[in-house]
């Protein structure tokens, strides 16, 4: 189960509203072997399409120095999808077998596609896409659990 603060939880949902009519995309890390994401890193999206995502090279080298100097280990990748749901399509399963060849990294894409944003996480191990329960750590509240 993914356990994100709800503060970056907000930092998420909001980068993919502001990259509109794009898709946002970003990373997030955590302490290794962990569920818990720790911090959220808003990247731009070299592709400019509202269809698919590309991180900038630089940026994700900057990105994972970041993580590695605050002691933190990348657990995944973020996007959005500006009109459809937030399941993974065929480009994300195809960028996860690239990528992520040992199923290791969290898929979270954000839904714009109705008015109340939506949030889901999916581990992509070959072709087989395993949707994770995500909880939303309220400080305030103790914790949500969203699907």
């Amino acid at each position: 189960m993914l356990e994100i603060p709800a503060s970056i939880h907000a930092e998420m949902v909001g980068h993919a509203i502001l990259g509109l009519p794009d898709e946002a995309c970003g990373l997030f890390a955590g302490v290794f072997g962990t569920d818990r994401v720790d911090r959220f890193f808003p990247m731009t999206n070299t592709a400019k399409s509202s269809r698919l995502y590309e991180l900038d090279a630089q940026e994700l080298m900057d990105v994972e120095r970041t993580a590695d100097d605050a002691g933190l280990a990348l657990l995944g990748v973020m996007h959005s999808h500006t009109h459809t749901t937030n399941y993974p399509s065929p480009t994300d399963v195809a960028d996860a077998a690239r990528f992520d060849p040992f199923g290791t990294w969290r898929f979270v894409i954000v839904s714009l596609k109705h008015p109340d944003p939506s949030l889901r996480s999916f581990r992509i191990l070959d072709a087989d896409i395993a949707e994770e329960p995500v909880t939303i750590l309220a400080p305030e509240r103790g914790t949500d659990t969203v699907r």
